[in-house]
């Protein structure tokens, strides 16, 4: 039985790392973690918990940072799976070939996935972010877990559905899914342009103000401002956006908890549209095998 209260997170510490947890899973055979900024090794603007290569932080010190991170849900660097993202709706079934896959190195990871699917236990996959939406999937009748990466473009595209989906081909029942989201950018603060509002205009059927609406004052139109940019004439949530998807998708909306807590500003969390270059958090999924 899920009983935990929605929209609240736990915040742990380990050796010195911190990190944000769900209590919607905590009595669930999957660990499932939410990396901050606090407790690696990197310098600079990567300082200090950085887990991304492609962000130009030494090579040594981010796999000294997922070496720790790795630690957090029980699992060693070589037991991790890292993909290139490319904010779309490719997704990859995770199975024990895979295993290390992108850990090491860009030149390894699956190219071109934002969501992950895995049936194996002590498999951990893991989806980088700084400001985007981070999903975790599980599904607790077939054991199935899932990591998903959900800025703008891969909302619009329902990388989510796509993820439920997938799970679904493995034996899932999208209805049975627990989800949660992760720290994302402000949907007080996340100003997007025309060509956003016109993409989730097709994404979803029916109102939309729950999702996106215009900025007071700006009239809902003219203004550029690119899809991430500060100048759009809209605010985008991406965290009820993808909620909806989900609920879309098959799931209950009593199994889907949001962590409600923004990147950017002197929180914990790196944001790419706060500051540049910056580091990467990620959310990390690892199931234990089945009682």
């Amino acid at each position: 039985m899920i009983d935990a209260p929605l929209d609240t997170v736990a915040w742990r510490a380990t050796s010195g790392i911190d990190y944000m947890t769900w209590p919607l899973l905590d009595d669930l055979p999957v660990d499932a973690v939410m990396t901050t900024r606090f407790g690696g090794v990197s310098q600079g603007p990567y300082r200090s918990l950085n887990l991304g290569l492609h962000v130009g932080d030494d090579h040594d010190l981010v796999l000294h940072n997922r070496d720790l991170a790795a630690g957090l849900i029980g699992a060693r660097l070589d037991d991790m799976v890292f993909c290139n993202q490319a904010h779309g709706r490719g997704v990859l079934v995770v199975t024990e070939k895979d295993r290390g896959r992108g850990a090491r190195s860009t030149e390894t990871a699956p190219e071109g996935i934002d969501a992950m699917v895995t049936a194996v236990p002590g498999l951990a996959i893991a989806m980088m972010v700084a400001d985007c939406a981070p999903i975790a999937l599980y599904d607790p009748h077939g054991h199935i877990a899932a990591v998903v990466h959900s800025g703008w473009r891969g909302t619009v595209v329902r990388v989510a559905e796509a993820a439920v989906r997938s799970m679904a081909d493995l034996g899932a029942s999208p209805d049975d899914l627990v989800a949660v989201i992760g720290p994302a950018v402000d949907p007080e603060q996340y100003r997007v342009g025309p060509e956003v509002m016109e993409a989730v205009s097709k994404c979803f059927a029916g109102d939309i103000s729950d999702v996106i609406r215009p900025i007071s004052g700006s009239g809902g139109g003219g203004g550029g401002g690119s899809g991430g940019g500060g100048q759009g004439t809209y605010l985008f949530d991406l965290w009820e956006a993808n909620r909806r998807i989900l609920v879309e998708a098959g799931l209950r909306a009593d199994r889907i908890a949001s962590a409600g807590f923004p990147t950017g500003g002197d929180g914990p969390f790196f944001s790419h549209r706060s500051e540049q270059p910056c580091g990467r958090n990620a959310i990390l999924v690892k199931l234990r095998p089945r009682p």
